[in-house]
């Protein structure tokens, strides 16, 4: 088993960058897409625990892809948000080609790709332009899971990272905020890790989403800790929760 270093998508001639890892043996192959931390302005698909460790999900047998995404200090919101998009499109256009089962699809994120993995969970491609390729295929994936994630951006200090030109300041961080956007019939299920001394996303954060995620009947696990500071992406028990969360899932 080999890393590769693949262009998932493509905007104004740059090429957006992925980790992929496929498993020995032969597929269909369930299929995790990781979406690194970092507040939108920094980090990228190598930073271990912000970042997944697709080479350990390979052995896991996931077909495991870690993106870069436009950062918000080159690229302003929401950017990062339709990249993140893309790279599901991606895997979807080439599920034959990898040997994957596109309904077999998860995704997962931590701190600021928590947030955006969330957002595709609730808002999915609405409201937002896709820009990327792969614009013919569909946006399809089974769950999410999210760790350390922020959910409304109208309540966190620095979700004022998230401008989008144009768009009034409020306005933008309330499209962007995942607890908007919870509805029943649409709303992907979710597992949401967070520790009660998080400093950098209070647990609040969190204890709110699971709630708004229960008053509307959407399936989802909320696990919460106590001293693990901002829970890493490589920690072996979110590793082994997200495991059995996705058995569950497939079970149905």
């Amino acid at each position: 088993m080999t890393v590769q270093t693949i262009v998932y998508g493509e905007v104004l001639g740059a090429g957006l960058l992925a980790d992929i890892a496929t498993p020995v043996g032969a597929g269909p192959f369930p299929v995790i897409v990781g979406v690194h931390g970092g507040r939108w302005h920094y980090s990228d698909r190598k930073q271990l625990g912000i970042a997944i460790d697709v080479e350990h999900w390979a052995k896991l047998g996931f077909f495991a892809m870690s993106i870069d995404y436009r950062l918000v200090t080159c690229s302003p919101a929401p950017a990062c948000y339709q990249d993140t998009l893309c790279a599901i499109r991606w895997v979807q256009a080439h599920a034959q080609e990898y040997g994957l089962d596109p309904d077999r699809v998860f995704i997962t994120g931590m701190s600021a790709g928590g947030h955006l993995v969330s957002l595709a969970a609730t808002l999915g491609e609405e409201s937002y332009m896709k820009s990327g390729g792969w614009e013919d295929q569909p946006c399809d994936f089974r769950a999410a899971i999210s760790v350390s994630g922020a959910y409304d951006l109208l309540k966190l200090d620095w979700g004022c990272g998230w401008i989008t030109p144009g768009v009034p300041w409020d306005h933008a961080r309330l499209l962007a905020s995942p607890i908007t956007h919870v509805k029943a019939e649409k709303t992907k299920p979710m597992l949401i890790f967070h520790s009660d001394n998080d400093t950098s996303i209070p647990i609040n954060q969190a204890v709110r989403m699971a709630a708004t995620l229960t008053e509307s009947n959407v399936h989802h696990r909320f696990l919460h800790y106590p001293d693990r500071g901002h829970i890493k992406l490589t920690e072996d028990f979110v590793i082994q929760e997200s495991l059995k969360f996705i058995s569950e899932i497939e079970q149905g």
